[in-house]
């Protein structure tokens, strides 16, 4: 491989000076890592390492593989010099140098992708070359739903390496809805005893006739999500946890019906929920529900180390509220004049208990209804119009809106492709997408903290389906978020395909279960299960 066929693709890279050339790798080529990448070190010498076969010994700086901080670098920024004396990668912090590895991973080909060497004994070479590079943006995420169809820990881990392979850095980890409560809580146990499983599933979307009869379910223990942060910050990447607050919220009241409206509903009646969609029984505004969802978060702060907790604030149906004279009296005793206002009190008081204990809340960009809590910040999903706003609020911002990075949307139009949702949203789409609108002043635009592409897993019941929805998009994603790219209009197209050539070569030696350029394989269609397309083009808003 050469430098030509990097993704994403770096801002600077040449060959060097002395021309043409590679620096051989064999069993005797030393690793030497200097104060604070002893990580990266590790990590090579586990991933590469088990690809080449090659031990990568301790050594010197003056030969092999040399792992250095600069701080003249930004701290995600690194330098990677390739020349007939050793490979260098500097990086301005840890998280820089552990960029600078994937790329020398790219370098190395396709075949430095596997768990095991293909042919033991072969000679590896990495070209002669210079990359300078640095990302574009501090906050390159991927969502991950993992409440309407449960990921099993070894999956996410899976997840978090393939995030990594393309300089992705935030996991946003999608853990309760209205279908099933994926995060255990000791001081809750009904939680997960209860609230983790349903009893079907609806096959396809939600006006489909057809239903998947099996039982479905399941929940990270305190250690399992322990292991997936852990592993996570190995690989510089961010677990931000989400507990959906105040919709979204069915399997909680399930479990416990005294968090539900209870004055207007028969909330001990209610189930998880077996349907997709949002559903109409939200939490009460009472004290013991804030306590109750303190104790959760009591728990989440404790294992998850994130600055951000997002708390949902989505999709919150308010005819219970409406219907309720409990909620009625507590709008009345807040001084609040309707039901967005009381919403945004529920926001406002996660925001300050948040704030208190030195975390910051995120929320969709509902939660800009009623007032947006002050030091919030928003994930804007509708459309690009609720990070303006936030963003000219003084507020930051992640952008994924879901006209271009829903990647639960279809990816092209043929009538072969499995359960379509939404919008056609192509691989090139996802490549000409910018997560800074037009007509930002630049201190308004430096709010916005970076994007993420969102993976909802309602018609995603297994992890090919979810491989086939998020790949190859979320290569031009990552492209998007990490690139310094010309206007979209601009952006050359056929070279990122060209390159892709090479990095399919890549998912198959990963095990990635993508989208082929033809489109799907006879395996990946789900013939007769009802979608719901969106025709046209999707607004911009």
């Amino acid at each position: 491989m050469t430098f030509e066929d990097l993704i994403p693709a770096p801002r600077r890279a040449w060959r060097v000076p002395s021309g043409e050339g590679a620096y051989p790798l064999g069993p005797g080529t030393p690793l030497h890592a200097a104060p604070g990448t002893e990580s990266t070190a590790h990590w090579l010498r586990a991933t590469l390492g088990a690809a080449t076969g090659l031990p990568l010994p301790e050594g010197g700086s003056d030969s092999g593989i040399v792992l250095r901080i600069d701080r003249a670098l930004a701290p995600e920024a690194y330098r990677l010099i390739v020349d007939e004396y050793a490979v260098r990668i500097d990086g301005g912090g840890p998280a820089g140098v552990f960029w600078g590895a994937q790329t020398l991973r790219q370098l190395l080909g396709p075949e430095a992708f596997r768990r095991a060497p293909l042919a033991p004994g072969r000679s590896w070479s990495v070209p002669a070359v210079v990359v300078e590079d640095a990302p574009r943006f501090g906050w390159r995420g991927m969502m991950l739903d993992v409440a309407r169809h449960f990921t099993p820990k070894e999956g996410v881990l899976r997840w978090l390496d393939l995030l990594a392979a393309h300089k992705l850095n935030v996991l946003h980890f999608h853990l309760t809805d209205d279908q099933g409560w994926r995060i255990e809580v000791e001081r809750r146990p009904r939680l997960t005893s209860a609230a983790s499983w349903r009893p079907r599933s609806k096959a396809g979307h939600r006006a489909s006739p057809l239903w998947d009869e099996r039982p479905h379910g399941g929940y990270y223990t305190h250690d399992d999500l322990r292991e997936i942060v852990a592993y996570a910050a190995a690989r510089h990447i961010t677990v931000v946890p989400e507990i959906d607050i105040p919709g979204h919220s069915q399997a909680a009241v399930s479990a416990y019906p005294e968090l539900g409206n209870t004055d207007v509903v028969d909330t001990a009646a209610l189930g998880v929920w077996d349907n997709w969609g949002v559903s109409k029984h939200i939490l009460a505004p009472t004290e013991a529900v804030l306590r109750f969802y303190e104790d959760v978060l009591e728990e989440v702060l404790d294992i998850f180390p994130s600055t951000f907790v997002h708390i949902g604030g989505d999709e919150c149906p308010k005819d219970e509220w409406r219907a309720s004279p409990a909620a009625q009296a507590r709008m009345a005793e807040l001084g609040l004049t309707d039901e967005d206002q009381l919403q945004s009190w529920f926001i406002r008081h996660f925001d300050r208990w948040l704030a208190d204990r030195g975390r910051r809340l995120i929320g969709w960009d509902e939660i800009l209804q009623g007032g947006l809590a002050p030091g919030a910040a928003v994930s804007s999903w509708r459309g690009y119009g609720g990070g303006v706003t936030a963003a000219r609020a003084g507020h930051d911002v992640v952008m994924c809106p879901e006209q271009q990075v829903y990647l639960d949307h279809r990816q092209d139009g043929g009538d072969d492709e499995p359960v379509p949702i939404g919008y056609v949203r192509t691989l090139e789409d996802v490549h000409r997408f910018d997560p800074v609108p037009p007509g930002l002043t630049p201190e308004e635009a430096s709010r916005i903290l970076g994007t993420q592409a969102n993976v909802w897993t309602e018609v995603m019941e297994d992890q090919g389906r979810v491989d086939y929805q998020v790949f190859p998009r979320l290569v031009a994603f990552a492209e998007v978020a990490w690139s310094t790219l010309p206007p979209p209009a601009e952006r050359d197209h056929e070279d990122f395909l060209r390159r892709m050539t090479a990095h399919y070569r890549r998912l198959d030696a990963l095990g990635v279960a993508y989208r082929p350029p033809t489109g799907p394989l006879p395996w990946q269609r789900r013939p007769g299960v009802l979608g719901r397309p969106v025709e046209g083009p999707p607004p911009t808003v």
